[in-house]
C-alpha cells in the first residue's frame, strides 16, 4: 500500500499535471508493486517530481531535451523506466541522464538517443565519451568539494597568520645602552618568556660629551624614548 506522503505527492503530480499539460500523467498503484506512472505521449517538455516509491516510470514520445539534475535520485525503488522518443539536446546539461543511465541500464527498457547538436544526432547519450563533455564546467560535487578543500585552506591560512601576530605581540626585545662617559648604564629587564627573547645592542660611546660632533641622541629625551618603547613596543628597560 501507498504511504500517506506517496499518496498526497500522488495527488499533486496528476493535479498539477492536469492543470499544466490538460490531460494528467495516468498513474496506478498495484499492491505489492509500488506506483506505476504513465507519461507517455502528453507534449511534455520537462518531467514532473515523483513520488519515492514509483516503481515504473514511462515517459516516451514528448517532448523532453534534458533530465533535470537528481531528478532520478530518490527513486530507488525504479524497476523500469522508458525515455525514448524524446528529442534530447546533448549538450553539458545531459551529463546527469547519462551518468545516470549508465548505472541503471538493466531497468532502462530503450535507450534514448540524442536528436542535436548535429555531430552527435542519432547517438545513444550512453555511447557519449568523457572527452565530449571536456569543455564543460565541473559538476556541483566537484564544485561543492572543490569549495571545501578551499575553505579550509583559508581557514589554516587565517589561523596561520592569527598565530603569528599573537606571537608577534608577545615577544620581548632586550635592549642594551651603554653611556660610558656619562656613567648611565641601562639593562633591561629578563623577559618572562626567555624563548622569544632578543638582543638588540647600542653603542653610544660615539656620543661621549668630549666629542666635537653633535651627538643624534638627544639623551634628555631617553626617559620619554623608553616610555615610549614599553608601552608600545613592549620592549621592558631599566636604567642602573
Amino acid at each position: 500500500m501507498l504511504s500517506s506522503s506517496g499518496l498526497a505527492v500522488f495527488l499533486l503530480l496528476v493535479a498539477s499535471s492536469a492543470h499544466t499539460f490538460g490531460q494528467p500523467c495516468l498513474c496506478s498503484a498495484v499492491l505489492h508493486s509500488g506506483l506505476h506512472v504513465n507519461c507517455s505521449s502528453l507534449n511534455l517538455m520537462e518531467l514532473p517530481h515523483l513520488p519515492s516509491d514509483t516503481t515504473e516510470f514511462h515517459v516516451q514520445d514528448n517532448r523532453l531535451t534534458s533530465v533535470s539534475s537528481g531528478l532520478f535520485d530518490k527513486l530507488v525503488g525504479l524497476k523500469k523506466v522508458s525515455l525514448s522518443g524524446n528529442p534530447f539536446h546533448c549538450d553539458c546539461r545531459i551529463q546527469y541522464l547519462r551518468r545516470w543511465l549508465l548505472k541503471n541500464r538493466a531497468i532502462v527498457s530503450q535507450e534514448p538517443i540524442c536528436a542535436s547538436p548535429s555531430s552527435v544526432a542519432q547517438k545513444a547519450i550512453t555511447e557519449l565519451s568523457d572527452d565530449y563533455f571536456s569543455s564543460c564546467a565541473p559538476t556541483s560535487c566537484t564544485g561543492r568539494a572543490f569549495n571545501t578543500v578551499m575553505g579550509v585552506m583559508l581557514c589554516c591560512l587565517i589561523a596561520l597568520l592569527l598565530w603569528s601576530l599573537r606571537l608577534a605581540k608577545n615577544t620581548t626585545f632586550i635592549l642594551f645602552i651603554d653611556e660610558k662617559h656619562s656613567g648611565i648604564e641601562v639593562d633591561s629587564l629578563r623577559s618572562l618568556k626567555p624563548k622569544h627573547r632578543r638582543r638588540l645592542p647600542i653603542d653610544l660611546s660615539e656620543f661621549s660629551e668630549d666629542s666635537d660632533e653633535t651627538p643624534l641622541v638627544n639623551m634628555d629625551l631617553l626617559p620619554q624614548v623608553l616610555d615610549v618603547l614599553h608601552k608600545k613596543h613592549n620592549i621592558k628597560i631599566k636604567a642602573t
